[in-house]
This record gives structure tokens, C-alpha cells and sequence, in this order.
């Protein structure tokens, strides 16, 4: 019976060891990452896969230092090799495998491979790399006196006005709750906000709140956010307190369409100028005409119709009235006049109309 039992004890045992290892996997629960070895050179590469993260999302690789899966990169990713990082898109089923090169990161080991989502819900895992040749310090004690957490959604105030839709920076106002879980009192913490767009790094802003939390205490803080001039987009508004990211809040800022309107009117309004002066200058050079009447325009030549002049001589007598007559019939012998028709004998003998006959005088 006892050899019975040892014989599955053994398979059991033999089946784990035969188990491919893998480095740095992270947290059993949510997103995990694996490594294809736990340690390479700079120059070198690794292969990182993942499971468990959201099908099809965007996420981006790096390589950070002064980090642990436990407490996560603290610098932030201006502590990681942002310009050796690489991007990979999980597949229907959430998981991945992407081949990355090794660097140093810009501070000192420990070292982990940072997978982040970059679009849609936040989510991240780390996994332990050992980058040989680089520099290992220590990771900075963690605070033991006051700990502030965030204790309601942080929400961004305000709204744009009429010099943001002409290019003015956009402003919003970052409100939130903390709360004091630590022992000790804070007093004036110094938070940092960090907005960033796209892909692209928070850019860090230390902003101080007077006042001090107790402990077991909480406080409602409003910090003043502002972008740079004309900036558009989706933005990500980051919290940050003692080297930890406690919140980040999305925004999105419309297109200055002022500026485009603006741009339109210049393109259309200096171009008419320009024809306008260019005309008023060629109308200055333009020689004169005789009399000296500069040309004022364009104009069509002038004609001038002269028409004969007609007299009527007032103190000539009226001449009489003649009577048309044919050309084969004379005067005496007009049928129509009282003389030819006393005089004429009647004739009946034909006559050509083209070769009259005439008489003579008797």
C-alpha cells in the first residue's frame, strides 16, 4: 500500500520539475508578464509574453530601473529606457509575445520590465530583469511617519472659453480627497501633476498645498492644471505623491478652430491688399494723356459721327410739279394729258416697249 502511494508522490514531483521555469512572472491575479531569461547583457534581447490583459488593447514595454513588482517603478518613466521601449497589441484572448531589445535604463538597478496599457482602462504588471553590467543601489526607504491615498475619484473643474478657441492655453482645475493613513501628520505636501499625450511621458509639475492632514485625517486639495498654447487632443492628467502615481484623469481638449478661421481670413484678406496697393502703384506711373488727364481707368475710344450739314434757301421760287412720263410716250403724246388724247390719232398697229416710236413736230 505505502509503495502505492509513493509511486504518484514521485510523478507528482518529477512532473514539476519538468516544468519550463519561467523569470518574473508577476501576480497570479489580473495581467501577468513572463520573461524569456531573467538576466541579459545591454545589447542583448529578451522575449516578453503576458495573459490576462484586455483583448486587443495597445501596451507598451520598458525597461525601468530603481523598481520592483512590489512597489512598482517609483521614478516614473523618466526612470525607464523610454527610447528603447517597444508597443504590442494582445490578441482576441488578451495575451502576447514580443521579442525587445536589453538597455540600461537612465537609473540604477533594480530593474523590471514595465508592461503598461496605453489607451482605455489602466492596467500594469512588472517582471524582474537583472540587466548585467548595470549599476545596483538600493531602493529608497519607504516613508514610515504620514501616507496620503486617494479616497474619492479625482475629477477635473472648468471649462474652455473664448481665447482657448483662438489658441490660449487650456486650464482645468485638478480636485480630489486624500486621506492621511499613517501614523504622523503631513504637512504641506508637495504633489506632482504631470500631464502627457499619446504615448509620450508625463511632464512633471511640483505644486505645494498648504495645510496639514492629521493622521486618520482627509483633506479636499484643488491643484491648478494648464496646457501649452494651442495645445488639442487627448491628454491623461497624473497625480503623483512620494514617488506614486495615486490617480490619473483623462482630457480631452477640442481643436483651436479660431486659429484655422484666422488663418483662412489672412490667406484671403492679404492677397486682396496686396492687388489693391499693387493697382493704386501702377496707376501712379502710368504716363498721362495730352491736357494732362491721367488715365483714370479703362475707356473705349471716343467717335464722334458728323453728319453733313443741310441749307434751304428760303427766297428761290417754287418750281412746278413735273409729271413722270414713260420713255416711249413724249409730253404731247401722253395718253394721260388733254393733248394727247385730242391730238393723237388713234394707231393700231404695235409697238415694241423697248423701241419706242416718236414723232416729230408738225
Amino acid at each position: 500500500m505505502n509503495g502505492k502511494l509513493r509511486i504518484p508522490a514521485l510523478l507528482a514531483v518529477a512532473a514539476l520539475l519538468l516544468l519550463p521555469l519561467t523569470a518574473g512572472t508577476a501576480t497570479a491575479d489580473g495581467p501577468t508578464v513572463r520573461l524569456s531569461t531573467s538576466q541579459a547583457g545591454a545589447g542583448g534581447s529578451i522575449t516578453v509574453s503576458g495573459s490576462g490583459w484586455r483583448p486587443h488593447a495597445l501596451l507598451m514595454m520598458l525597461i525601468c530601473g530603481q523598481a520592483t513588482p512590489a512597489r512598482g517603478v517609483i521614478g516614473g518613466t523618466n526612470s525607464c529606457a523610454n527610447a528603447d521601449g517597444r508597443a504590442v497589441t494582445t490578441d482576441t484572448r488578451g495575451g502576447f509575445s514580443k521579442k525587445m531589445p536589453v538597455s540600461e535604463p537612465p537609473v540604477p538597478c533594480p530593474c523590471v520590465v514595465h508592461v503598461a496599457t496605453v489607451e482605455g482602462a489602466k492596467a500594469q504588471a512588472d517582471a524582474v530583469l537583472t540587466v548585467a553590467g548595470h549599476a545596483v543601489e538600493p531602493l529608497p526607504a519607504e516613508q514610515t511617519g504620514g501616507r496620503l491615498s486617494i479616497l474619492t475619484d479625482t475629477r477635473l473643474d472648468g471649462s474652455s472659453g473664448l481665447l482657448t478657441w483662438f489658441g490660449a492655453p487650456a486650464s482645468r482645475t485638478l480636485d480630489f480627497v486624500v486621506g492621511n493613513v499613517g501614523t504622523s501628520p503631513v504637512k504641506d505636501p508637495v504633489f506632482q501633476v504631470g500631464t502627457s499625450h499619446g504615448v509620450f511621458a508625463p511632464q512633471w509639475d511640483d505644486q505645494q498645498w498648504r495645510g496639514t492632514i492629521a493622521s486618520g485625517g482627509k483633506a479636499r486639495i484643488k491643484l491648478p492644471v494648464e496646457l501649452t498654447a494651442g495645445a488639442h487632443g487627448d491628454y491623461t492628467v497624473s497625480l503623483k505623491y512620494g514617488g506614486k502615481v495615486l490617480a490619473e484623469q483623462p482630457w480631452g481638449v477640442e481643436r483651436p478652430w479660431g486659429v484655422t478661421l484666422f488663418w483662412i481670413l489672412v490667406l484671403l484678406v492679404v492677397p486682396a491688399a496686396l492687388f489693391r496697393a499693387g493697382m493704386a502703384v501702377v496707376n501712379r506711373v502710368r504716363p498721362r494723356r495730352a491736357g494732362g488727364i491721367r488715365h483714370r481707368g479703362l475707356r473705349l475710344p471716343e467717335l464722334t459721327l458728323r453728319l453733313p450739314k443741310f441749307t434751304v434757301d428760303r427766297t428761290a421760287r417754287p418750281q412746278p410739279a413735273t409729271t413722270s412720263t414713260l420713255p416711249w410716250f413724249t409730253p404731247d403724246s401722253d395718253p394721260g394729258s388733254a393733248a394727247g388724247r385730242l391730238s393723237a390719232p388713234h394707231d393700231d398697229s404695235p409697238t415694241s416697249p423697248t423701241t419706242p416710236t416718236r414723232k416729230g413736230p408738225p
